[in-house]
């Protein structure tokens, strides 16, 4: 007969699947959909005993790709790194407590080389000046401008028409008055002397009739000389909009960097103590800036934004489910939205061609989005332990719209079409009492594409490799690797121009860990 299975053969001491498979949790979602980075640190409320960890990550993302015209985007993204750490503990058989420490948002974007995200918007300077020419020949001043430089001579031949036609005004008028003196003494020398009649009154009306023409000549040279001055006040107006636009050879930029702090209490419920039921406070921090430059972002380059250091509460509930006897553990965490109200502070120079003041600070709501995360695993033999992960964010409801950006262009300045799931399945193997290994796949679904351009990625698959070793009975160390296979994406600018295309991309990350358990 073949052997009976029994349950507490997978009882696994010293729980060594469960700490490796722990250890390559948060490096697994480092580059995952949006401004998502890590994958919430639930699963570790979920651990039995006294548990506390601290771990390194680094993600090394290479995106790169095509622009409109078909110039090359070498890679836009920074490596970046981060330290993740929780403490956790039991204060009695029923009642825990726990804080945790992540960076779950995040984004370091920088655009290189000659392509459009980049250097002095050309396409777009060129047709301010277009429109500037157009608009000042519609008021009858004749002017061609199609860079900086015509712009420059182009004031310049407006100064020096102008000040050649208040030269001319100015003489006109002495003429006139002239002319005006030699009419009166005229009239005067006639009402003396009414036999000089046939001899004056030709010269009076002559002397009157050239006044009147040099009064009409000095009234449209007065209009036209108003029309050069009105010229040269736009188009220096316009000089000092667009100088600086045309002296930047920076390219876009963007740096978003957040920091939660959770507090969990934990109490288990019934006579088995299966379910546990656990809740706290998020403590979230963000700050960033954006940079928009290049004819990419049409009229909205040279936009910038600075978003100062917001800090707000939310919150975190969630149910766990244990069967020890098979290593079972199930967790559903439920992350609220976090709402920031924060002044950003804006530059969006040639919002000034529309009317506005080109740097405002408004101030804007953005909220971070809610989540859901269900960890489950459970022993398939005494050795090996099977893991899985779902995550669900709604990044459809997530929107960035600071007021002068949106006034101006009449769109987000960051949105997404989609929301995102993450799915992850793996592996735990135990090797000996100290050492144990997993591995494991994973699928994101990203959050739409065309995305923006300041994530150009639809998603990824991604595999990795983790080892964990125990130290001690109570402390051990953990490797985890990953390579993630990014997905191609068209990058959009928010109103839905398609501005590139990203393919064949990829990102590493690499994670260690230093934990401490005892039960």
């Amino acid at each position: 007969m073949p052997a009976k299975f029994i349950p507490s053969q997978l009882r696994f001491t010293p729980h060594l699947l469960t700490v490796a498979f722990a250890a390559l949790g948060m490096p697994f979602a480092a580059h995952a959909a949006a401004l998502d980075r890590t994958t919430q640190p639930s699963w570790g409320f979920t651990e039995d005993g006294t548990m506390a960890y601290i771990e390194h990550i680094t993600v090394n993302p290479d995106v790169s790709g095509k622009d409109s015209a078909g110039r090359k985007i070498s890679d836009m993204t920074e490596t970046y790194r981060f330290l993740n750490f929780g403490v956790k503990s039991d204060l009695n058989d029923r009642i825990s407590v726990g804080v945790f420490y992540d960076e779950p948002l995040g984004a370091d974007v920088k655009y290189r080389g000659d392509n459009s995200f980049t250097g002095v918007p050309r396409n777009v300077l060129g047709n301010v000046y277009g429109q500037a020419s157009q608009t000042l020949q519609d008021n009858g001043v004749n002017v061609t401008i199609k860079n900086a430089t015509d712009l420059q001579n182009t004031i310049a031949g407006l100064q020096s028409q102008v000040r050649a036609g208040q030269g001319q005004l100015t003489q006109a008028k002495a003429d006139i008055a002239a002319a005006a003196s030699q009419l009166s003494q005229a009239q005067t020398a006639l009402v003396a002397d009414p036999s000089l009649a046939t001899l004056l009154t030709p010269k009076i009306a002559l002397l009157q009739q050239g006044i009147d023409a040099g009064n009409q000549k000095i009234q449209d040279g007065q209009a036209q000389l108003a029309k050069g001055q009105v010229a040269v006040k736009t188009l220096q107006g316009l000089q000092a909009i667009t100088a600086p636009l045309e002296s930047n050879t920076e390219g876009t930029r963007v740096s978003v960097s957040s920091k939660n702090l959770s507090g969990v209490v934990g109490v288990k419920l019934g006579e088995d103590k299966r379910w546990q039921v656990y809740g706290g406070p998020v403590f979230q921090k963000v700050i960033g800036e954006l940079h928009l430059r290049g004819d990419a972002y049409s009229g909205a380059t040279g936009y910038d934004a600075s978003i100062p250091t917001s800090s707000e509460v939310g919150w975190l509930a969630g149910v766990g489910y244990t069967i020890p006897e098979i290593a079972l553990k199930a967790a559903l965490t439920y992350r609220a939205k976090i709402d920031h109200d924060m002044p950003i502070g804006e530059n969006f120079p040639l919002a000034k061609l529309k009317g506005f003041e080109a740097a405002q600070t408004n101030k804007v709501t953005v909220k971070t989005p809610e989540s859901v995360n269900l960890d489950f695993q459970t022993g398939i033999n005494p050795t090996t332990l099977l893991m899985a992960k779902v995550r669900w964010e709604p990044w459809s409801d997530f929107v960035i719209r600071p007021k002068l950006y949106n006034a101006v262009s009449g769109v987000n300045l960051l949105d997404y079409d989609k929301d995102s799931w993450l799915i992850e399945l793996g592996l735990g193997k135990k090797l000996s009492d100290k050492l144990a290994v997993s591995g494991h796949v994973s699928w994101d679904s990203g959050a739409g594409d065309p995305v923006t351009t300041l994530g150009p990625v639809h998603g990824y698959w991604g595999t990795s490799l983790g080892a964990h070793y125990a130290l001690t009975p109570e402390w051990s160390a953990s490797l985890g690797a990953r390579y993630i296979w990014l997905g191609d994406a068209k990058a959009k600018i928010p109103n839905g121009q398609q501005v590139g295309e990203f393919k064949n991309n990829h990102a590493t990350v690499y994670g260690l860990r230093l934990t401490y358990q005892k039960k």
